[in-house]
């Protein structure tokens, strides 16, 4: 990749920047000038900012100016992202099982990307080292309900009956999502753990119109929307249970802001693509959770979640994946000693990475091995995240 500018870093191989911005109005005003420049930028807006991401730095000196323009500032240290690598014997079957759960498309790498690059990666790494027992770590992934059909993994065990297991025995809940409201005005929407609708557009113009219209519902209504820009597509996004009242601590009534964004979306032409909601989190069970959970807190730089007796911690930029944590049974000594086949992938800039792992040793953590651009890490029960920060 050619040179950037200083408010760029290159994260997992692709050049990114996050501009912080006092409200969505403020980020919807340099997303627009963005998807001037170019329809194939990835763009994820936030009530505190904005994130870029550009595939070559053709316009990034742009992109800069343009924040510059509006008052923006960068702010490099932020820049980080979580992905989930399995390990394994059989990789080629275990990509097989995932690619039908997620919907992902083959990766550069030989794992799995998701094509709307909005949920975590998939790598997978051959290994033959035996781990029989169940995994510390388990994915829930929540999609359409014909969305869940479609992906035929059959008959489901667990508690729900929406568990599943690939070759390897590594587990996923695959849960079906559903219908936001049963009131008129919402019917674009599916809640998958968040409440979200997904837009097809057809011009860049209706993009950005859609984005400043969406923008300026959410800040009226004082939510703090989620909203990903795709080449064609809009998401707009609750974010984790916030369309719930409680969740969020503030006076919104979710289902109407919902219903006004879209009414907004149509009277613009764009048009819902029901199928393309998903949401995925990570599970990580521990004997002792508060320790576990004070660990990952830190080395990620998340926030807990806000509501009594919910584990969840969430990256506070709603970036990365929601990690939520659960009592694992103090007596499943060898569950608790075998390595999981599952660890975390933390990419960060090169230039932060020594202090990202200074801080995740600080946090408790258990340097296990390094090279050049790679550190392995244990948490105090031994699940595992390696930093990395090759270019």
């Amino acid at each position: 990749m050619t040179e950037i500018g200083a408010d760029w870093r290159v994260v997992d191989g692709v050049a990114t920047a996050w501009f912080d911005a006092p409200s969505l109005i403020e980020g919807a005003a340099l997303a627009g000038r963005i998807v001037e420049l170019s329809a194939d930028t990835v763009v994820d807006l936030r009530a505190t900012g904005i994130r870029v991401r550009l595939d070559s730095a053709e316009h990034a000196e742009a992109v800069s100016a343009a924040a510059r323009d509006l008052g923006l500032a960068a702010n490099p240290d932020v820049l980080q992202r979580l992905s989930v690598v399995f390990e394994s014997a059989n990789p080629a079957v275990v990509r097989q099982f995932w690619q039908r759960v997620l919907d992902y498309a083959p990766g550069n790498d030989g794992g799995l990307a998701d094509p709307l690059r909005r949920d975590p990666a998939i790598r997978i790494r051959h290994s033959t080292e035996s781990r029989p027992l169940r995994n510390r770590i388990h994915l829930d992934v929540v999609r359409p309900a014909a969305a869940v059909e479609q992906a035929s993994l059959g008959e489901g065990s667990g508690p729900y009956g929406v568990r599943h297991a690939d070759p390897d025995g590594n587990e996923v809940d695959l849960v079906p999502g559903a219908a936001l409201d049963e009131r008129n005005g919402t019917a674009d929407w599916q809640v998958v753990f968040s409440a979200m609708a997904c837009y097809r557009v057809s011009s860049p113009a209706q993009q950005r119109d859609l984005v400043a219209e969406a923008a300026t519902l959410a800040d009226d209504a004082g939510f703090p929307l989620l909203i990903d820009l795709r080449p064609g597509l809009v998401i707009v996004d609750s974010g984790k249970d916030q369309w719930e009242d409680d969740a969020h601590g503030l006076d919104v009534d979710f289902t109407d802001l919902a219903g006004k964004l879209q009414t907004a979306a149509r009277q613009l032409g764009a048009t819902a693509d029901p199928g393309l909601p998903r949401f995925a989190q990570l599970f990580l069970d521990a004997a002792d959770v508060a320790a576990v959970r004070a660990f990952w807190v830190a080395a990620l730089g998340y926030l807990p979640d806000r509501r009594d007796g919910v584990s969840d911690i969430h990256d506070p930029r709603r970036l990365n994946p929601v990690l939520v944590f659960q009592e694992l049974d103090t007596e499943e000594t060898e569950r608790r000693r075998q390595r999981n086949r599952i660890h975390f992938e933390l990419a960060v800039p090169s230039d932060l990475a020594r202090t990202r792992l200074a801080a995740t040793i600080a946090a408790g953590g258990r340097l296990l091995d390094e090279s050049q651009d790679r550190w392995r890490v244990a948490d105090p029960e031994g699940n595992e995240m390696v930093i990395v920060s090759r270019p």
